[in-house]
């Protein structure tokens, strides 16, 4: 093997840490000494694995005899496990055989000993063994704890693990993590032990423990990252699920995205090959459609440009696998022709690349020449992902920026320069993406013709010139106040010239600039639109690819024109996270704000592309997330396509959904540090909720609304948690709150998620962050104030486990339902009303300020609460809502108010609450002119009056 001059004194001192370690060099042949200086200059994880492993160095000459191990892996491992007698030897024994193997595939990959298909044949097969032996070992040592689990016929039931993407298809790269799902044939109990337990309770502690003795990190490293979002319901899903219950999943709920990952699902082990297909042909009509089905290429150019937008989010240039032209790309195509065909073509149902690349050939749905294209280019890709990471034995796709490593890299691809190695990769990146872009497409509009273009460029082209610039816009396009408008252009291009863009950012900005001034120019709001368009552009104008997307898409260019145009929060938010212009691609999308029901799911999705491990990225996704959804309902909202109340229900939906994630999140920090409490056992639950109150009890949550909650447990005292680290259950609790406001609180570079107000808990700031449900149940009997009752009128459960809900919603129905003094209640009521006026209500000359001014918000919010706490001991039914809308529809329905004011009264809340939003859009304050909104003012003030005079 010969290596570049400037990287000899690396080889040599490579090859010296080798000999001051090991003396004896004797069993090496003259020929595996070559390629030990070799390899060990090329990665440092082969040269630190002999170096730690004296038992290795003094085989693996031996090993290197073999041009076949695959075979071997199970038998091999088996024996070892056997032999283990504790847990710590098992993980010790399975991080010391990957490594050792690893080193082995790593040594062929760089000496080129063997082809492509081979070492991924090796690393799958390496893999699949791992994960079946330690099935298998820790299969048996579960039985003989807790009982073997069996089904209504008491024969033994298996667990099947199911290989998802590479490792599915058996193409798995060199340190990738592993994707599975675990799922069993049926539901039963454990036979053969002392306690009995169910199915799915074994397998559940059987799947966690795979896990962890394949993931943990120990003094000997760790095996391999393993992920089980893939599964149903992802991270908050059963991490176990039985054949009917993954078959339910797939065929009502199932998405795109799952279609595309079942297409490279494979069982673990070759003994489960015959249980695997019972459950396959279950799922063949998810994963295959019968019709030949074209739905399949959007879904895929969706899929495309997301990841298109996280290679953005995440700055991930030189990517060879998300880039443009990239391995994923290729997988998209072949994967194009299975979902389209491959119910009707068998052969198209491979789990292989190249294998299905084969059967596009064969059946003539490519041309041989771009078939022969992407097979190239995919062996070459991969064969360089493999080398990248075989280097240092870390999960990245990036070609490397420091000068030593592209040495390397270069060299173990068979380049003489690094400029040759990246040439070739842009070439085979080039031709993959032409094939994509012919098939798939990018959805890019077209620029037509416009006979007044040619003053757009020369307002661009002439921007250091005002008074030129200042004639065009006057004479030429007509604008009204042509002078402030040409001090805005002519500002920006001078402040364009203090940034650093580069040529291909100038070369950018020179194309877009004039297409920016025909989307302004075409809006019938050009007036307000110009500054907050180039105020979005000065914020990401150093940013090339945020230029390039608004270039080459027109169409985003209109709607970020359009929205600017409409709404200044909208523009400062484009401005201050620009990942949400990848938003504007897709007016259709944009103008359609995720279901209601589907935030949960739709951010689970989201969160999947992160590490579960990279709490700061999971915590930027939910922001990042939030401020996109934001976006879509605005959007919406701008366009009427959305009321008032629907505004607010997809805001509280959405702010419900990050809730649920926050605390999945925290959950998931606080049980590894310190174990679930152990009242929980077996419940399969948290034993935790969160009550919101106000707004989003309400389901009236506003853009700008901070979220007000109490969070509750149901901890008995006593109660300690179960892990290496044991704390007391209701510590637990306090901690986990805690963290959940960590999390939401925190400013990140995405901003913060919510400002959270715990302060209507029981004694407020003074009393506990979480409450067990009995205290808050005493508390709101024995010490609460009228006005607290007042807010639980307002007040739901947002987030929580069914028995918590029972307790939440049995206290608040009898505390609501308590009879009180009618003229007590009403002085109380008013004294609270005029000290928030008095407190809150700064008034603006000839403004009616909609929240706290008489006949405005409150006055509306305080009726509804009072005449619940009036009359709920007389007509129960008035406490089921918390929103005042169907409060007020409530009242009438139970005879309490006439129909005609609880209309009028719901109107002038809708109407006022509608106002507000749409000056929450334009970044206003909370008030109108004095002379606006008079008959809805005067009918509340009326109602209030009646009721409170």
């Amino acid at each position: 093997m010969q290596l570049p001059v400037e990287l000899q004194t690396d080889a040599q001192r490579a090859f010296e840490r080798i000999q001051d370690t090991y003396s004896d060099l004797s069993h090496w042949s003259s020929e595996q000494l070559g390629q030990l200086k070799y390899v060990v200059t090329m990665s440092s994880f082969v040269e630190e694995t002999l170096l730690k492993d004296d038992g290795l160095f003094a085989v693996f000459p031996e090993m290197l005899t073999h041009t076949e191990r695959a075979e071997q892996y199970r038998s091999l491992l088996a024996s070892k496990l056997q032999a283990c007698s504790t847990e710590m030897d098992g993980h010790r024994t399975l991080r010391q055989f990957r490594n050792r193997e690893m080193s082995y595939i790593a040594w062929r990959d760089f000496v080129g000993s063997w082809r492509l298909e081979q070492s991924l044949h090796h690393l799958s097969m390496l893999a699949e063994a791992m994960i079946f032996e330690t099935y298998k070992w820790q299969y048996e040592l579960c039985c003989k704890e807790w009982g073997t689990p069996c089904n209504s016929q008491g024969q033994a039931q298996p667990m099947l693990v199911i290989g998802m993407g590479k490792l599915g298809g058996g193409e798995l790269n060199f340190s990738s993590d592993i994707d599975l799902i675990f799922t069993y044939p049926e539901n039963g109990d454990t036979q053969g032990a002392r306690r009995s337990i169910a199915n799915a309770q074994f397998f559940t502690r059987l799947g966690q423990r795979i896990i962890k003795a394949l993931d943990q990190q120990t003094f000997d490293g760790f095996c391999y990252r393993v992920d089980m979002r893939l599964r149903p319901f992802g991270e908050s899903g059963p991490l176990v699920m039985s054949y009917a219950a993954l078959e339910d999943y797939y065929q009502e709920q199932g998405r795109d995205w799952e279609r595309y990952a079942m297409v490279k699902a494979r069982v673990m082990g070759s003994e489960m090959y015959p249980q695997y297909q019972e459950l396959r042909q279950m799922l063949r009509p998810f994963v295959f459609r019968r019709y030949i089905d074209f739905s399949a290429i959007q879904s895929l150019r969706r899929m495309k440009s997301m990841i298109s937008s996280e290679v953005r989010r995440r700055g991930l240039g030189n990517n060879i696998k998300l880039g443009p032209g990239g391995i994923r790309e290729v997988e998209f195509i072949a994967q194009v022709f299975q979902l389209i065909r491959g119910g009707r073509e068998p052969s198209l149902r491979g789990r292989g690349l190249l294998e299905t690349l084969d059967a596009i050939e064969t059946l003539n749905l490519l041309g041989a020449e771009e078939v022969k294209q992407l097979r190239s280019a995919y062996c070459f890709l991969r064969r360089q992902e493999n080398l990248l990471q075989a280097m240092a034995d870390k999960q990245t796709q990036t070609l490397p920026e420091k000068l030593c490593e592209q040495r390397k890299l270069a060299c173990a691809m068979r380049f003489e320069s690094w400029s040759q190695m990246v040439e070739a990769t842009e070439q085979h990146m080039l031709n993959v993406h032409q094939v994509f872009s012919n098939l798939i497409g990018e959805d890019e509009g077209e620029e037509e013709a416009n006979p007044i273009a040619k003053y757009f460029h020369e307002l661009w082209d002439m921007a250091h010139s005002p008074e030129v610039v200042e004639s065009v816009l006057q004479q030429d396009l007509n604008v009204q106040n042509a002078a402030d408008k040409r001090s805005i252009i002519c500002q920006f291009k001078e402040d364009l010239a203090k940034k650093t863009l580069g040529p291909r950012g100038r070369e950018v900005i020179n194309r877009l600039m004039p297409k920016v001034f025909n989307a302004i120019y075409a809006h019938k709001d050009a007036e307000f639109g110009l500054a907050r368009v180039l105020h979005v552009l000065h914020k990401i104008v150093t940013r090339t690819t945020y230029l390039e997307l608004l270039e080459e898409h027109p169409a985003a260019l209109v709607q970020l024109v359009r929205l600017c145009t409409a709404s200044p929060m909208i523009s400062e938010q484009l401005g201050r996270y620009p990942i949400l212009l990848d938003e504007l691609l897709d007016p259709a999308h944009l103008y359609n704000p995720v279901p209601l029901e589907s935030y949960k799911t739709e951010l689970r999705d989201y969160l999947a592309r992160i590490p579960e491990e990279d709490m700061e990225q999971q915590m930027e996704a939910l922001r990042q997330f939030k401020q996109t959804c934001i976006l879509r309902i605005a959007a919406a909202d701008i366009a009427g396509v959305l009321p008032v109340m629907k505004v607010s229900d997809h805001l509280t939906s959405l702010a419900e959904a990050i809730v649920d994630a926050g605390i999945n999140q925290a959950w998931q920090q606080m049980v590894e540090k310190f174990g679930e409490p152990t009242h929980l056992k077996d419940r399969g639950s948290k034993g935790f909720a969160v009550i919101g109150y106000g707004k989003v009890g309400g389901w009236e949550l506003g853009y700008n609304s901070d979220l007000d909650i109490v969070f509750m447990h149901d901890c008995p005292v006593h109660t300690y948690t179960d892990g290496k680290k044991e704390i007391d259950g209701r510590q637990f609790y306090l901690r986990l709150a805690q963290r959940i406001i960590h999390i939401f609180s925190t400013r990140t570079a995405s901003g913060i998620l919510y400002e959270v107000d715990t302060r209507l808990r029981p004694s407020g700031i003074s009393g506990l962050l979480v409450s067990p449900a009995d205290a808050f149940d005493e508390y709101q009997h024995n010490d609460a104030w009228t006005w607290e009752h007042q807010a639980l009128v307002r007040a739901r459960m947002i987030y929580g486990d069914a028995s918590l809900q029972q307790a939440f919603d049995t206290t608040r129905h009898n505390v609501l339902c308590s009879e009180r003094d009618q003229s007590e209640l009403k002085q109380q009521v008013c004294e609270m009303r005029e000290k928030m006026r008095q407190h809150l209500g700064g008034k603006k000359q000839q403004r009616f300020m909609l929240k706290q001014d008489a006949g405005g918000i409150t006055d509306i919010e305080f009726l509804a609460q009072y005449l619940v706490l009036r009359y709920s001991h007389d007509k129960p039914k008035l406490t089921r809502w918390s929103d005042n809308v169907r409060i007020f529809e409530s009242m009438w329905q139970q005879g309490v108010i006439k129909q005609e004011q609880a209309m009028s009264l719901t109107h002038a809340y809708t109407a006022m609450r509608d106002e507000i939003h749409h000056r929450n859009l334009l970044n206003l304050d909370a008030d109108v002119a004095e002379d606006k909104l008079r008959g809805e003012r005067e009918a509340v003030k009326e109602a209030w009056s009646h009721w409170l005079a």
